[in-house]
């Protein structure tokens, strides 16, 4: 892995140097547009709408529209904001993190401890994990003044770009303007059946079956080439048994339930299962004991009387 940034973390009056590495990858296979005639690779350009001329990137600004005027903003000038110039991670804030709205969070970098001060880095990342807080700081990354939080993950801090506030869009105004009256029975039966699929989350579980089946698309077309039988590849496409419109919202969570019921094996009877069994278990090992017992006794005796 390749650092993208190098700076160091300021806390207090302590400095912390790190280095910054991208915590994901997309796992996504890459694909590109082609002519359909021909199979020609389509290519875009950058063309100034005013001579027609293609531009090279060097030779591109950036550029503000006020509605009548266009700003146009050099790379000499874009330089000389200080806020991009900065190296340095601020801390701010400590922060409990349920204070931290999930929606806020953005790209996650891991950071790593610079070889010439570990025993600073260990200080901080040990400190956030004791204390059970997240630390909120200012950095600059890639022309951009940025918000983010300092937290813990295994042995490694991890710095997590946060957005603005005025980056959030109001919920409120997707609320509906009068709420539907749910009965308690309702809720009861919405209750029992978040119970029903309810258990710890393992991310290993899960996995992004379009790319799996993008996958398989292609290695047939390599194998078949253009006559591929994507019937035989994929087999018949599955029907949703919980397609078309809901009418009775408590006839729905009544089926879901039954149907749920039915593919997950019984709680209680599972626990009464295994309870069985270890009681089960716990009398035959009583019965191997007293039979050693009896045995040990019996050949006492034998001795004794020999």
């Amino acid at each position: 892995m390749r650092a993208i940034w190098t700076g160091s973390i300021a806390f207090g009056l302590v400095n912390v140097p790190v280095k910054a590495y991208g915590a994901t990858e997309d796992h996504d296979i890459d694909l590109h547009q082609v002519h359909d005639k021909d199979g020609g690779r389509i290519r875009y350009e950058r063309r100034c709408e005013v001579c027609g001329k293609k531009i090279a990137y060097k030779d591109l600004d950036k550029a503000f529209e006020d509605g009548e005027r266009t700003i146009v903003l050099t790379d000499e000038e874009m330089e000389e904001l200080p806020a991009e110039k900065s190296r340095e991670i601020e801390v701010v804030q400590f922060v409990p993190a349920d204070q931290i709205d999930p929606l806020m969070l953005e790209k996650s970098y891991y950071l790593q401890a610079d070889s010439t001060s570990p025993k600073a880095y260990e200080l901080l990342r040990r400190t956030l994990q004791d204390t059970e807080k997240l630390a909120v700081v200012r950095f600059a990354l890639r022309q951009k003044t940025r918000l983010g939080i300092l937290r813990v993950r295994s042995t490694t801090m991890v710095l997590q770009a946060v957005m603005w506030a005025d980056e959030l869009r109001d919920a409120e105004a997707l609320a509906p303007e009068k709420s539907p009256r749910i009965s308690e029975q309702e809720l009861k039966m919405s209750s029992s059946l978040v119970e029903q699929y309810s258990g710890d989350f393992t991310p290993d579980q899960f996995q992004d079956d379009y790319q799996v089946q993008l996958k398989k698309l292609i290695e047939a077309k390599i194998e078949q080439g253009e006559q591929l039988d994507t019937e035989a590849t994929f087999g018949e496409p599955e029907t949703s048994e919980g397609s078309g419109e809901v009418i009775d919202l408590m006839e729905a969570l009544k089926r879901s339930i039954d149907g749920r019921k039915a593919k997950t094996p019984n709680k209680a009877s599972t626990e009464g299962k295994t309870s069985a069994m270890k009681k089960a278990s716990k009398k035959g090992q009583a019965k191997k004991t007293e039979t050693k017992k009896s045995a040990s006794s019996s050949s006492g005796k034998k001795k004794a009387s020999g």
